[in-house]
């Protein structure tokens, strides 16, 4: 039998460090401090609620993040 997978690590990150600021910006930012996965989402987006270990969500409007979370 196949091992399980280890799940991507978890950044000791506080979300709130990324708001104001330019989507590509937090998005480097995030990517430089261990998160495996990043995306950007327009506001109001519909999206699945699975909670993903190592992925940071922003939600950006008017080319600045006004939302962020974990999963």
């Amino acid at each position: 039998m196949a091992p399980l997978p280890t799940p991507p690590a978890q950044p000791d990150d506080n979300p709130d460090t990324y708001l104001g600021l330019a989507p590509e910006e937090a998005e480097r930012a995030a990517t430089e401090r261990g998160w495996s996965t990043v995306r950007t989402l327009p506001p109001g987006s519909i999206i699945t609620m699975e909670f993903v270990q190592g992925r940071l969500n922003f939600e950006a409007k008017d080319g600045l993040v006004t939302r962020c979370w974990i999963g």
